[in-house]
């Protein structure tokens, strides 16, 4: 495996592989089969889950690992093209990222959206242009479309609980947030429970319509799997029988980049938070999934956080196990 991008890239046959590896992973640990090997890691964006998650995957496959952040460690680099710097970066994006992946086996690279130009994010090109530096094998950990270490994730929870993937129903529900959040985690999360099979439904109030590119890239992906994709602003409708809801928070992408304007149409939603009256409808073993971090109260209320339905923690360990499972696809004897 030369790069772990999206799960687009991959056959529903190799995804099974990485999931029934992380599984095995967990029981039966491996911990000398990436003895010597480093993993770089360079976070442009800030993480929690992300950044422990890839050191300990590291460490329990007998593996090492580093961090670059600019936020955390070094000075600040450049990055824009054709730049005279003589402002206070002191280093350039293009030769700051080839010196990193080259001090490692596999680099992982986490950028976030820039959230100016909608077209560009959905094309990744800031992403696009950091793995253009580099000649290892490369990581995607999280970019301005694609969450895709979260998404193996998400999958395993999924399998985990039994939730079914043909005829299971997916709630992919927008939340409450008092600023406007990247596209990554939803567009991801939307094709992810699509590929799976799932009956997907996307529940957003009038102006966070998911971009077009996105649910069409889903849609084709529930066709070849036998699942759907419908989208509405009606939350009894779309609960009704639902198997899981999956919480988060994105701009508005009819005010993509305009700051205003989307913090005016979110701010008479903030009764778009989580809470157990939601799963009237829904069925009695219903789950609530979110990526984390969340904030309590805002995004989904204490009760339903804190109570049976919730399956987060399960779903960011996970996290650790199918980056497991990459790595040893990526970095293990038999790569």
């Amino acid at each position: 495996m030369k790069a772990f991008n999206d799960l687009a890239d991959f056959s529903t046959e190799e995804l099974e592989a990485l999931l029934a590896l992380a599984g095995r992973l967990d029981e039966r640990p491996e911990p000398t089969a990436l003895r010597g090997k480093v993993l770089s890691l360079l976070f442009l964006s800030p993480s929690l889950r992300t950044l422990a998650s890839f050191q300990a995957a590291m460490t329990r496959l007998g593996g090492g690992s580093f961090v670059i952040s600019p936020d955390m460690s070094i000075h600040g680099l450049e990055t824009r093209p054709g730049i005279v710097m003589d402002g206070a970066a002191a280093e350039h994006i293009r030769e700051a990222v080839p010196v990193i992946a080259s001090y490692g086996d596999a680099i992982g690279i986490r950028a976030f959206a820039e959230r100016k130009n909608l077209d560009r994010d959905l094309a990744d090109a800031e992403f696009e242009s950091l793995v253009e530096l580099v000649d290892t094998p490369y990581i995607n950990m999280e970019s301005a479309i694609g969450h895709p270490c979260q998404n193996l994730a998400d999958w395993k929870t999924l399998d985990d609980y039994d939730i079914p993937a043909n005829g299971g129903k997916f709630v992919l529900s927008w939340a409450y947030h008092p600023k406007a959040l990247p596209l990554a985690v939803p567009a991801s999360t939307l094709y992810t429970a699509a590929r799976r099979g799932m009956d997907v439904t996307v529940l957003r109030p009038e102006g966070f319509e998911l971009p077009e590119p996105v649910t069409t890239k889903a849609k084709s992906a529930a066709e070849a799997s036998g699942g759907s994709i419908t989208e509405t602003d009606d939350r009894v409708a779309a609960m009704q029988d639902a198997h899981v809801i999956y919480a988060k928070s994105w701009a508005s992408t009819r005010h993509y980049g305009d700051r205003l304007n989307d913090q005016e149409l979110r701010n008479a939603l903030d009764d778009w938070c989580v809470d157990e009256p939601w799963f009237d409808n829904a069925r009695k073993d219903c789950r609530f999934m979110h990526c984390l971090p969340v904030r309590r109260g805002v995004v989904v209320s204490e009760a339903v956080l804190d109570g049976p339905r919730s399956i987060v923690i399960h779903e960011a360990r996970n996290r650790m196990l199918a980056q497991m499972a990459v790595l040893h696809q990526m970095l293990g004897a038999e790569s």
